[in-house]
């Protein structure tokens, strides 16, 4: 399981961000790159964190991850990980019929 960013706590929302984006884009764990970009999905469901994600390209990552042979970065890349409290979200398995 990827660790959390080591930062300053005072950078702030965005400082956390490019830790992440900085993570995913380092690191050679498929596990951590799950976890991140999971992490990012769900921060993009925040409007309040739009002009973040678009100041650190973030969207140009998740279309990147399309391509990506590890269907697990695919569905997050797509939309974040299902909640049982919400029923609206896509998932791989309804995008297959299944």
């Amino acid at each position: 399981m990827a660790q959390k960013p080591k930062l300053d706590p005072h950078v702030g929302r965005l400082g956390y961000l490019q830790a992440l984006v900085t993570e995913f884009q380092e690191t050679q764990s498929q596990d951590a790159k799950e976890q991140v970009l999971a992490n990012l999905a769900n921060f993009a469901y925040d409007p309040s964190n739009y002009e973040y994600l678009r100041q650190l390209q973030v969207l140009d990552l998740f279309l990147d991850s399309l391509s990506e042979e590890n269907e697990t970065l695919v569905e997050f890349a797509i939309a974040s990980p299902p909640r049982p409290k919400h029923g609206s979200f896509l998932s791989m398995e309804s995008l297959r019929g299944t």
